[in-house]
């Protein structure tokens, strides 16, 4: 594989991450937006909702910090932990 089609495949990898995570908090908001409505639609009692979107709201940071924040691993990286190993 010459340098272009790996630089290419890594483009790609995260663009779909990124569309990925587009996804993810588009679910979020609605299925969370949904259940605030049925706890508002029932009586407005204790905030059940809280749980589900703060649960699913850890989840979500974390899948933000791996697609925005995580770099990726190299080559130097391997041979580091090749050698470490020995």
């Amino acid at each position: 594989m010459t340098s272009i089609e790996a630089k290419r495949d890594a483009a790609l990898e995260r663009v779909k991450a990124k569309r990925d995570f587009a996804t993810h908090v588009i679910a979020y908001v609605v299925v969370n937006a949904l259940l605030v409505v049925i706890w508002a639609a029932t009586g407005r009692g204790y905030f059940w909702p809280l749980w589900p979107i703060a649960g699913w709201g850890v989840g979500l940071v974390l899948n933000a910090w791996t697609v925005y924040f995580s770099r990726p691993i190299t080559e130097g990286d391997i041979q580091r932990e090749m050698e470490r190993d020995i």
